[in-house]
């Protein structure tokens, strides 16, 4: 049976009841994760003004799905791009180490305006991001990220095509035949370029998110009758051998149903690439532990995997001036010396750091390189190798696994700090948590609706610019 079918049978056959009671709960945890990223972004995120104007130049605003953090209603398929970009915008969201992925923003909001679509409720919307998540993580897996970066694609939006399809095409109750042409319709569109580290455009974001929409526009032309090509995931033409040199096809469709990838979606503590979080990681205990004032560090090395190293540290010239908050996302210095002055990073660190001069002075002081170590690690852990020189003395410290990942997972009340800081601002302390618990209870119900009108400002009177 082709790798195609079986994704497309394994996606169509799911219930819910075939869920491990860990994995709801962790999709319930991503849910929450998301949400929280998404709302912050509608406020904040420098891009969203521009999103939202060119969304209502196109006629997305009218519709009868809801978008995060606001009260105005979009199409389906204008929700899931906003909603797909605002949930990467912050490059906060969570992430498949092995995949080198993020799942949740293109899977969770096609799932959503799916469910607008039809009335689906909570049950079905968890299985549907199950299915989503399976299916985008073992795209990945079978494309090898590194190759597929090498060619300059972005896993999370070409993956994430088929992870939105499937999530989408589970809540219209597609048949295996109409998930596999859904497949093929989201294989014609499947894109996602890494030129936005050239110069820190907003591409990234917004690819992910329109990764979302196209694999919601996938699942519904399917649903109408529109064919699309079969074997689109194995075949001559199709994805795996389009975007990849030497992809492992038997591993798209291994261990369904027994091996459960989300599982290993990890979440983050800082807003920055995953790449960098282990080296800081590293960075904030030596600065604990040996009590280093960044007054006193004259020369910081990182040692990170070669693939980590190519997105986050090279050229290393750049990477220590970045000039916005995309940039910092992906400049190790930069992340390492906001860590070195404040002992941590969240999102207001960007405002607070891109211009700070002696921010800056102490991101010149760093240098990133391959090490052996970090690459024995890949792809399994992201891990990261730290030497800070002081005037008193070098300090050393390796992260193997970081803060987030499955084996080193957050708690409840970490995972509660990182939605209150990014909601704290717009939310009221009642409303969160009517959010959260809302977002805890959504597998017993009856639809999304109340959850979403929840992600708004207390006085239901918040707009952007566009959007009047």
């Amino acid at each position: 049976m082709s790798e195609t079918k079986q994704l497309a049978e394994f996606v169509a056959n799911l219930s819910y009841d075939d869920l491990p009671g860990e994995v709801v709960e962790r999709i319930k945890f991503l849910i929450m994760d998301t949400v929280g990223i998404s709302i912050r972004a509608m406020h904040d995120s420098e891009s969203t003004p521009s999103l939202l104007a060119a969304s209502y130049a196109m006629g997305y605003l009218g519709g009868q799905s809801r978008v995060i953090g606001t009260p105005n209603k979009y199409t389906p398929a204008g929700a899931a791009m906003i909603n797909g970009t605002l949930a990467h915008s912050l490059d906060f969201d969570d992430t498949h180490a092995a995949g080198s992925i993020h799942a949740s923003a293109p899977i969770i909001p096609a799932a959503l305006a799916a469910a607008e679509m039809v009335g689906a409720d909570g049950k079905k919307v968890i299985t549907a991001i199950a299915a989503g998540y399976e299916v985008q993580i073992r795209l990945s897996l079978s494309l090898n990220p590194s190759d597929h970066y090498q060619r300059g694609y972005h896993p999370s939006a070409t993956c994430g095509t088929f992870g939105a399809a499937a999530a989408a095409g589970f809540i219209f109750g597609l048949s295996a035949k109409h998930i596999a042409s859904a497949f093929g319709i989201a294989e014609c569109q499947t894109s996602g370029s890494m030129r936005f580290l050239a110069d820190g455009a907003w591409t990234k974001r917004f690819q992910v998110g329109y990764s979302g929409h196209n694999g919601l526009v996938a699942a519904t032309l399917a649903k109408e009758g529109f064919v699309g090509p079969m074997g689109s995931i194995e075949g001559k033409d199709g994805f795996l051998q389009s975007y990849a040199p030497n992809p492992d096809i038997a591993r798209a469709a291994a261990d369904l149903g027994r091996v459960w990838e989300t599982m290993n979606i990890a979440v983050k503590p800082y807003p920055s690439c995953r790449y960098s979080h282990s080296a800081m990681g590293a960075i904030a205990s030596m600065r604990t532990e040996h009590r280093i004032a960044f007054e006193e560090v004259e020369k910081v090395e990182v040692g990170l995997p070669h693939t980590g190293w190519r997105i986050i540290g090279e050229p290393d010239e750049s990477k220590r001036r970045p000039t916005g908050a995309v940039d910092g996302q992906f400049s190790m210095p930069f992340c390492g010396a906001v860590v070195l002055r404040e002992g941590t990073m969240g999102w207001d660190d960007y405002s607070k750091h891109l211009n700070d001069n002696e921010t800056l002075a102490l991101a010149a002081k760093f240098s990133t390189v391959t090490d052996a170590w970090a690459e024995s690690e890949y792809p399994n852990n992201m891990a990261g190798i730290v030497r800070i020189k002081t005037s008193r003395g070098t300090f050393e410290d390796r992260v193997t696994i970081p803060k987030g990942e499955p084996d080193n997972f957050m708690t409840d009340t970490e995972a509660r700090a990182k939605f209150d800081d990014l909601v704290g601002p717009y939310l009221s302390e009642n409303q969160r948590n009517r959010l959260v618990k809302e977002l805890s209870t959504i597998d017993i119900a009856a639809s999304v609706g109340l959850m979403l009108d929840l992600t708004c400002s207390d006085d239901q009177a918040f707009r952007m610019a566009g959007e009047d």
